[in-house]
């Protein structure tokens, strides 16, 4: 159990550790070796234990990857060369550990304790808490003139990665942290996850609580590390999480708990904006433009969707395989949609997408269930209650932002997504435990 419950976290401590992977004929992260040694020691613990019985959840999630695999094994028949054989192989590789991965992770969680679920939810945070530090540590290097990827993570994994360099101002280089990841707005994307699931708990905790600091802290830091990575999207997923959070938290928005921290993260963003006026000027300036040359390509990718419905519109083009049926067009072999939903459409066609739209609601209709059992709990008298209702407002904003925030990039296709809703799947049923007691 010891040996399943370490893999378990170390998974979700690095899931979102993009960089960290070897390629070995394919690309193999870290997130796949652990996913693969957690799901083997699941597998054996559960034999062992000799049990049959598994949540009614699991199995609504089996039968989603069910239905969603018949769909991709379709799709296969509209592929045409080689290269879209690759990528399709690629793509339905990493869906089958996903979903086993959610699965697995529901039904682990299920069985564990209520103290064990909170350290997972804590893991996935300080995972992209140290992502942040890393890509904190690579901007200061960056700045010093040091590839710190090259010194750390290239002895490592032999592979080959720096920080973005998103242009420059009056000869300055204007550098945007990618971190761990593939991408500063990936890594912005992501972080909307931790800040806005953690967001209600914290301001629900009680005066003089062990952790109403050390949270205000994090939360505070991973938002100065969303506001480097200069991202759009990211902004754009925060921005619709704290709006619905706006509605149950509206009386919160205006307490000394809310407003001090923010006053500290004002106060770092004044010391540093003070240094180099001028270069935070044209920087901000050029971040909300909207005709350029970044944002029109953001846009293009919708025009293809016409043209791939027009096609193939029952089963898209084959999972995986955008980048290359578009290579002529963008003279590129790995250039992605830049949209999770054009990826959707194009690559898994009308059917397709509907099935992947009813997992998602199903992720809003669990969360709907968490807030009820939060509810319950409150009638009991549970102390669990005034952590469970603000956990469950806060993953559902957190699940509204990063699916505003995947109209103009793709992140929702990638581990971490899956082992957020795993904890999400999880949650009513793990705090539901003493409503079931006779």
């Amino acid at each position: 159990m010891r040996a399943t419950g370490f893999l378990f976290l170390a998974t979700l401590f690095c899931v979102t550790w993009e960089k960290v992977q070897w390629g070995v004929g394919v690309d193999v992260s870290i997130s796949d070796v652990l996913t693969i040694l957690f799901l083997v020691a699941f597998a054996l613990e559960w034999l062992a234990r000799g049990e049959r019985r598994y949540p009614k959840t699991t199995a609504i999630v089996l039968v989603i990857f069910a239905a969603l695999l018949v769909i991709y094994l379709v799709g296969f028949f509209n592929i045409q060369t080689k290269d879209s054989l690759d990528q399709w192989l690629k793509g339905m590789v990493k869906f089958v550990l996903h979903f086993l991965f959610l699965a697995g992770g529901v039904a682990y969680l299920v069985r564990r304790s209520r103290a064990f679920y909170w350290r997972s939810v804590g893991a996935l945070a300080l995972g992209l808490a140290a992502n942040g530090v890393y890509g904190v540590l690579q901007l200061l290097a960056a700045r010093a003139g040091v590839n710190l990827d090259h010194l750390v993570l290239s002895p490592l994994t032999g592979g080959v990665s720096s920080i973005n360099v998103y242009g420059y101002v009056n000869g300055a280089t204007i550098f945007r942290p990618n971190a761990l990841t593939g991408d500063p707005n990936h890594l912005a994307v992501m972080l909307c996850i931790p800040l806005l699931s953690l967001l209600p708990v914290y301001l629900r905790l009680e005066r003089g609580h062990s952790l109403r600091v050390p949270l205000a802290v994090l939360l505070g830091f991973l938002f100065l590390v969303q506001l480097s990575t200069l991202s759009r999207s990211g902004l754009l997923g925060l921005g619709v999480g704290l709006a619905i959070l706006a509605v149950p938290y509206r009386r919160k928005l205006t307490s000394p708990v809310l407003l001090w921290p923010l006053a500290g993260v004002a106060a770092v963003l004044l010391a540093v904006v003070a240094t180099r006026a001028h270069y935070f000027e044209v920087l901000v300036r050029s971040r909300l433009t909207t005709g350029g040359r970044s944002e029109n390509a953001h846009f293009a990718v919708y025009d293809f969707v016409p043209q791939v419905l027009h096609s193939h519109p029952l089963f898209g083009l084959g999972l995986n395989t955008f980048s290359v049926y578009y290579e002529f067009v963008t003279g590129k072999s790995n250039w992605g949609p830049h949209s999770f939903y054009v990826a959707l459409i194009v690559e898994t066609g009308l059917v397709g997408t509907v099935a992947f739209l009813a997992f998602l609601r199903y992720l809003f209709v669990r969360l709907r269930a968490a807030r009820a059992v939060g509810r319950a709990l409150a009638a009991l008298g549970e102390p669990a209650a005034a952590r469970v209702r603000p956990l469950a407002w806060g993953m559902t904003a957190a699940l509204a932002g990063t699916m505003a925030a995947n109209v103009f990039y793709l992140t929702m296709q990638f581990y971490y997504f899956y082992a957020f809703a795993a904890l999400v799947l999880a949650l009513p049923l793990v705090f539901a435990r003493p409503l079931r007691a006779p």
